[in-house]
């Protein structure tokens, strides 16, 4: 599986599955899972409402993925994944690669060839982001030998600050 970082707007990526920041509501809200609903449309909602209401509680856990139709986006899919809140007394990383991981299982099991992630609890939910491009080239390198379809990662990412953090993730060694 080739993986790559590069600096984009993720609701562009011409890919099979754009993984979705989401929160775990699933609804929509700020950031990545905000532009995802706005340029996916009508369709990513209504999916997500129908997946709400089969949900525990009506939410998502952190660390799971699930997935949509991606609407107008470019992508055939969205998988939206529920990523942890960063706490300096808890470490909740193996929440945080989970949410890669899980999201390329079910990309695969799309038949997905090619996936886009963010920089998943990078924003609002305060990962450092050094170490979320660590945990997320953790949690893609810790799926690929269960995935068949995936031929491709991409993590696009929003700024120069964070394509930089995922380069030099992309060059070290394996965590985990």
């Amino acid at each position: 599986m080739e993986l790559r970082a590069v600096r984009g707007d993720i609701t562009e990526a011409d890919v099979d599955v754009v993984v979705n920041a989401a929160n775990p509501g699933l609804l929509g809200g700020g950031g990545v899972d905000g532009a995802i609903h706005a340029a996916g449309g009508p369709a990513v909602l209504a999916e997500c409402r129908a997946l709400k209401a089969r949900l525990p509680d009506g939410r998502l856990p952190r660390g799971r993925a699930v997935a949509t139709t991606a609407g107008r986006l470019p992508a055939r899919w969205v998988v939206h994944t529920a990523g942890p809140i960063w706490s300096a007394g808890r470490d909740r990383s193996a929440v945080l690669r989970s949410c890669y991981t899980e999201s390329l299982r079910v990309a695969d099991g799309l038949g997905a060839r090619t996936v886009a992630f963010p920089a998943v609890s990078a924003g609002i939910y305060g990962w450092p982001l050094d170490d979320a491009a660590r945990q997320a080239v953790a949690g893609v390198r810790a799926a690929e030998v269960e995935v068949e379809h995936v031929q491709e990662v991409l993590f696009v990412l929003f700024d120069d600050r964070a394509l930089a953090a995922f380069v030099t993730a992309l060059t070290e060694p394996v965590i985990g």
